[in-house]
């Protein structure tokens, strides 16, 4: 069966016609798709080959090396370490090579396969039990590419690791919508949710209506919430946008369809998405009333996630 799925996937992906968008070769970003098809088939062989085939007749692409970055994943997925190893550390030396001709800022497939391939390299070390080794890694990591598009990416894998038990990072409050930030000194004594948002973000919507559930249930306990945002330099339809036309556009957003932070505390600093590693949006983040991370948590929680943690929170 395996088979015959690869045979009707590199059919798929190589046999088209030249219908190409401008810069880009014809069926580039389908090898892309096909690997991760084969790896939802749960084929890492039959992913691998069809990438090898790709290459053979196409070259390594920017594309080429995120379809073995998903290799990687796959791989690690499948709790086969050493073959993960192996494609991280080969889809890194490739990309880091592409980069000689080829922008990190302006590639979106470099991005995704120079990430997932330190990411990658991380998370098997983890998994043998080298912790340690996983952290100093990702901070090598971060240095080489701090500011850079896979910067927050990298920071949210450390802080996976890391922040929890910790106290919370300060948050830039230097820049806010209406109301004052206060410090995590401030808040001391409370327990507090800080929601990581953006205007352009489904998925931040869709959790808006929860926490709005959450802080009416336990304000009266000391909840509080502070939701940082920041500037990405466009407005709706990805129209490019400067600093006030943008502050505006986010006012407008937060007024439609997040009403309850209107009486939130909303820094607006991109140096906090940096500094929680905010590559995944929402981002939630739960500080007990000492001030420490008590959870990390990339991307959407339930209202029953939501309600379990808040409640551990209160209880302590």
């Amino acid at each position: 069966m395996r088979r015959i799925f690869l045979t009707l996937v590199i059919v798929v992906a190589f046999a088209r016609g030249g219908h190409a968008a401008p810069g880009q070769t014809s069926g580039s970003t389908d090898v892309v798709a096909a690997v991760r098809a084969a790896i939802a088939s749960q084929d890492l062989a039959g992913g691998e080959a069809l990438l090898d085939h790709f290459r053979s007749t196409r070259g390594t692409t920017p594309e080429a090396i995120e379809a073995l970055s998903w290799l990687a994943r796959g791989a690690l997925a499948a709790q086969q370490l050493d073959q993960a190893d192996r494609y991280a550390s080969e889809t890194g030396k490739l990309a880091v090579a592409a980069l000689a001709t080829h922008k990190l800022t302006e590639d979106t497939h470099l991005q995704t396969a120079l990430g997932a391939a330190i990411e990658t390299t991380a998370l098997v070390r983890v998994q043998r039990g080298q912790r340690s080794e996983a952290v100093y890694f990702l901070r090598q990591e971060i240095d080489t590419y701090r500011g850079s598009p896979i910067h927050k990416r990298l920071a949210k894998n450390l802080n996976l690791l890391t922040l929890e038990g910790q106290p919370a990072p300060p948050l830039d409050a230097t820049e806010f919508l209406d109301r004052r930030v206060p410090s995590f000194a401030e808040l001391k004594g409370k327990p507090v949710v800080l929601f990581f948002w953006a205007h352009w973000c489904p998925d931040c919507k869709a959790e808006s209506p929860i926490l709005a559930k959450m802080l009416d249930k336990y304000r009266s306990q000391g909840l509080e919430l502070v939701a940082p945002t920041q500037r990405y330099g466009y407005v709706a339809g990805v129209k490019p946008a400067g600093p006030e036309e943008e502050l505006k556009y986010i006012i407008q957003i937060r007024d439609t369809y997040y009403g309850f932070l209107r009486n939130q505390p909303v820094p607006v600093s991109e140096a906090n998405h940096l500094q929680y590693g905010v590559s995944s949006t929402p981002t939630l983040v739960f500080l007990d009333r000492a001030g420490r991370v008590h959870l990390y948590h990339p991307g959407r929680m339930t209202e029953e996630e939501l309600d379990t943690e808040i409640r551990k929170l209160l209880g302590q």
